[in-house]
């Protein structure tokens, strides 16, 4: 489970200032429109659900080196943060008997849709294409290209068995894999993309790749039994710091595998929160990497942060500093420390040197990566973030600016 602590933003916000923001109005409205949605989500997964994903992740892993995944936003940032966390920033790097796993359709880039042609090679692939609408226009433009390259290679026949679609029932994506004989899921109608990775959204990447999803499913189970106090103590404390002028909030952590997770979190609240005038900004820095190009402006520029760091208990892995005769100052004596003891020391002198300098900092306490503290994570954020919206007034789950740069893009290509 996650817990909360709120001490490092203490000096700037006070407790009573904190508990008198209202989660009972919030909670009431979740959990009256949304506890048959994304909210029921860890209770309502089953061992038939489980099986199909399995059986989809056992046909792509035996026929398949490479699996692309289509996708844009909530379609693909859950899954790539997942694999990034639970295996590893260079997991198509690593020796492994499960696929790599490339993202696609999230930009219009032509370059970068090449370098993953390219990368593929003549390695066999499959593609799995996700969106909720089914007409995401980088998603449907990658997917142009994938189908095309299937049907090159494996031809008719062999499309059918390697092109997995994951969409909405009914939309454009859904009809044309019942007309043309592809295997597909349907997304939840009722699930919004950015609260979808515990759905088939999230679930077939991860299984893919070797992540036991049953493990992720008991982490945000747990969490969506027990984890409800310190979702809205987050999303309180950081709407109380809002109040008091800190309208940036800079997610952190001091692992650079939960890089990916920062960014699927910047959707999730960016999307929920910004709109009608009002919003806190979500930032993200990997530390202690950003804290020597960023760290500056942290640390002394406008005081309008508050951060929030991410930090684990329980290091996946702990080398110890090798000994040697390299230098003659303090750095000599730190031959022999744990790395896990360095990382969270500097976390502690980040945290201690921000609040000195007028940033509050809150903290998320997590006890290691892994599957299970992964789906607690995703849980505790997508509540927290519906609780932190409908405190500051606003719908967390439409997202009508999204739109606008769509209808723009239609007209200037002429369609």
């Amino acid at each position: 489970m996650v817990k909360v602590d709120i001490s490092g933003a203490l000096g700037f916000v006070t407790e009573n200032e904190i508990n008198a923001l209202d989660t009972q109005k919030p909670l009431e409205k979740l959990k009256t429109l949304y506890e048959n949605g994304w909210m029921g989500l860890p209770a309502s997964f089953n061992p038939e659900l489980a099986n199909v994903i399995k059986r989809f992740r056992d046909g792509i892993k035996n026929q398949s080196d490479v699996l692309v995944v289509l996708g844009i936003g909530g379609s693909y940032l859950g899954a790539r943060a997942a694999i990034e966390y639970i295996k590893s920033p260079n997991y198509n790097l690593l020796k492994k008997d499960t696929p790599d796993i490339y993202f696609a359709g999230n930009n219009a880039s032509g370059e970068y849709l090449n370098q993953i042609i390219e990368l593929i090679g003549d390695r066999d692939f499959s593609v799995n294409v996700i969106s909720k609408s089914g007409s995401t226009i980088e998603t449907a433009i990658a997917l142009r290209f994938f189908k095309a390259m299937l049907l090159q290679r494996y031809g008719e026949a062999g499309l059918k068995d390697r092109l997995y679609v994951t969409s909405d029932i009914g939309s454009p994506l859904i009809k044309m894999a019942e007309r043309e004989g592809y295997p597909f899921l349907e997304m939840p109608p009722e699930v919004g993309g950015r609260y979808s990775f515990l759905t088939v959204v999230g679930l077939l990447p991860c299984a893919v790749a070797g992540i036991d999803i049953d493990e992720l499913m008991a982490g945000a189970k747990e969490e969506y039994e027990n984890g409800l106090e310190d979702a809205c103590l987050y999303a309180k404390a950081r709407q109380a710091l809002y109040k008091k002028g800190k309208n940036i909030e800079m997610l952190a952590s001091f692992e650079p595998a939960f890089r990916y997770t920062g960014e699927w979190w910047k959707q999730l609240f960016g999307e929920s929160e910004g709109k009608e005038g009002i919003g806190i900004f979500p930032s993200y820095a990997d530390y202690t990497a950003d804290l020597h190009s960023m760290g500056q402006l942290i640390q002394e520029g406008e005081r309008n942060l508050q951060e929030t760091f991410v930090s684990f208990s329980e290091p996946r892995q702990n080398p110890k500093v090798p000994g040697g005769d390299i230098h003659d100052d303090k750095i000599s004596a730190i031959a022999g420390f744990d790395m896990h003891k360095i990382n969270m020391s500097a976390s502690e002198a980040v945290k201690r040197a921000h609040i000195d300098g007028g940033v509050p900092v809150l903290e998320l306490c997590v006890p290691g990566l892994s599957a299970k503290s992964f789906g607690a994570l995703v849980y505790f954020f997508m509540r927290s973030c519906a609780v932190s919206a409908l405190i500051s007034g606003v719908n967390p789950f439409g997202q009508p600016g999204v739109e606008a740069y769509k209808k723009n893009l239609f007209a200037i290509l002429g369609l």
